[in-house]
């Protein structure tokens, strides 16, 4: 769609109504049920004296009385997810509008020692991550951020594929999202895998038969009591032998019984989510071989999940007092519904883990999917095997908004390294990221933000912010260079596209024009690829030396005593610098 928040508005109008329309019938049987109520309670007043006619009303009330609560009950379910519906639409709305600035940062994702996540605005306050971020469980966030990160050059055309078809299915994203937001889960995926690989089972295989045999003797007892040919004490001697065989795992089941309880909502999320996986039609290859990783069973793995889900429940159902004493002593129901749980704990449990991961993954692709969505005037990347690393028109930054962002075009081919110089907020650091999430998003799969772009993948690293580390007793200018120090390890091992930013700051300015000159030839010679921003004008004589290395700067300009940019990529040396302009608007000086 060419204006998704029209698609939005439509949309979140749409489940507004349908919940309006859903309360409605909500009151409707709100009040059939009391009126129900009231009129049973009324025919058997009524009816007293002739208790057969009385039972009878009474049967028939209750009859239609759950009848219509399982009605009001399923409802108030689908108005619910109307809405999550309705708010996830609204919410599209306001992040479109620059609102999304109060939600999660990410910043327990950042890695000072990452090849790039501390440097390009990854994570933090008004970052990709949280504009992009859609994801509705944890593991699912933690899979988009391992996405943002993982620094993969490997099936591009693959995650593009998958990624532009989720764009297509908007309202099959929003249901799996809606379906995921009803049900607040507290236990992590994480917890739930460790505890089902660290469980010992405890009860034997015979207990598969003995609750039954157990029911069968019951039957047997209450039978012989009917007729009369045993006293009722006989039932109490029954219920106390049906406790104490219960009793032999009773602490087992009560731990058993706690870990369910805690894992309960999860399962359910679980559950409803594959069975959204598994009944949509996917065609793109990788999206299919996520669907057919939990098909490939005997059954459906939400059907799977869905049999532990019941069994839980049933788990559950011994927090009842009366049916902890009489289910137990007679039915040895906490046996038999441990042992189901325990069967299923034994078949599966390998591969829960697996499960839930294709969970996650929709979950994170999803977000993928709504920012392609989003943006249906970027494109997705070329995919080439030229000597052009990126060769991009009209490249922009993706955060940045459309009626203030300038876009520039970029040629840079594999082993050239690029010095760009320019005046203070002229745009180099700006631009620096820009082309460092070029490189991240079209190695994701997702479009860029361009008119056109070839890209031979490349990995990206980088060196933009540094800070002292207090904790490590280490200055800032050592910690840069344990930083450039990573940096040339790196690209001993594999290619890397280089990008830094006013390197050797921490130093003296003659040191630094030295250091930096050195530095530059040292990748050079190492046949990388990349970018330096720098202030150090001395740099681009490096030009002069190396066919690699090519000269480009953002300009500044004075005009009517006013600062003005163009924030336009040039290519040559910057004459104009703006310090002591600004030092003197501001009367610093």
């Amino acid at each position: 769609m060419d204006n998704p928040n029209l698609y939005y508005q439509q949309h979140l109008e749409r489940y507004e109504v349908e919940a309006a329309s859903l309360y409605k019938k909500m009151a409707l049987f709100s009040t059939l049920r009391i009126l129900v109520f009231l009129l049973t309670a009324f025919g058997i007043y009524m009816t007293f004296s002739n208790w057969q006619i009385a039972v009878g009303i009474a049967v028939i009330g209750i009859i239609i009385f759950i009848v219509l609560l399982s009605k009001y009950t399923d409802i108030k379910a689908q108005r619910k997810l109307k809405l999550a519906l309705a708010d996830i639409n609204r919410t599209e709305l306001e992040i479109s509008s620059g609102n999304f600035h109060d939600r999660d940062q990410g910043l327990a994702f950042q890695e000072p020692l990452h090849f790039y996540s501390l440097d390009i605005d990854l994570f933090g306050r008004g970052s990709f991550f949280q504009f992009i971020n859609r994801t509705v469980i944890n593991e699912g966030t933690q899979e988009l951020a391992d996405t943002l990160k993982a620094n993969n050059i490997e099936n591009i055309r693959k995650r593009q594929e998958a990624i532009n078809e989720l764009a297509s299915k908007p309202e099959w994203r929003q249901l799996y999202s809606a379906t995921a937001s009803l049900i607040k889960v507290e236990t992590s995926a994480k917890t739930i895998i460790n505890w089902l690989k660290s469980h010992k089972v405890f009860l034997p295989k015979a207990m598969q038969w003995i609750p039954y045999g157990f029911l069968g003797g019951t039957m047997i007892i209450f039978s012989l009591f009917f007729f009369e040919l045993i006293s009722i004490g006989f039932l109490g001697y029954w219920l106390l032998i049906g406790l104490g065989i219960t009793g032999i795992y009773l602490k087992k089941i009560n731990n058993l019984a706690s870990h369910a309880d805690e894992i309960k909502e999860t399962f359910k999320q679980y559950t409803m989510l594959l069975d959204q996986i598994e009944n949509e039609v996917f065609t793109s290859e990788l999206l299919i071989e996520k669907q057919k990783y939990i098909q490939s069973e005997s059954e459906k793995a939400s059907l799977i999940f869905k049999k532990l889900s019941k069994a839980l429940d049933a788990l559950d159902n011994r927090n009842n007092f009366i049916s902890a004493i009489f289910g137990n002593g007679y039915f040895l129901t906490d046996l038999k519904n441990s042992y189901k749980v325990e069967q299923w704990l034994s078949d599966y449990k390998d591969k829960v883990e697996d499960w839930f991961e294709v969970v996650s993954f929709f979950d994170a692709y999803n977000s993928l999917g709504n920012y392609t969505f989003n943006h249906p005037n970027y494109v997705f990347p070329n995919i080439t095997n030229n000597k052009e690393i990126i060769k991009a028109k009209d490249l922009g930054h993706p955060l940045l908004k459309v009626e203030k962002r300038v876009d520039n075009d970029l040629h840079i081919d594999n082993e050239q390294f690029l010095i760009v110089t320019g005046a203070n907020m002229a745009g180099k650091s700006t631009f620096l990221r820009t082309v460092s999430l070029h490189i991240v998003m079209a190695n994701v799969g997702l479009p860029v933000c361009a008119t056109a772009s070839d890209y031979n993948p490349v990995k990206l690293i980088t060196s933009m912010r540094t800070s002292d580390s207090l904790t490590d007793d280490s200055s800032y200018f050592f910690s840069e260079l344990t930083r450039l120090k990573f940096i040339v390890d790196a690209i001993q091992e594999e290619p890397y596209f280089i990008i830094l930013d006013e390197i050797l700051k921490g130093t003296n300015s003659t040191d630094k024009a030295i250091g930096s000159r050195k530095f530059v030839e040292k990748l050079v010679a190492s046949n990388a690829t990349g970018i330096i921003a720098t202030h150090d004008l001395s740099l681009c004589e490096i030009e002069k030396e190396l066919d690699e290395v090519k000269n480009y700067y953002f300009d500044a300009e004075i005009i009517d005593d006013e600062l003005h940019f163009d924030y336009t990529f040039k290519t040559g040396v910057c004459k104009n610098m703006n310090a002591s302009f600004l030092l003197k608007k501001m009367e610093i000086i």
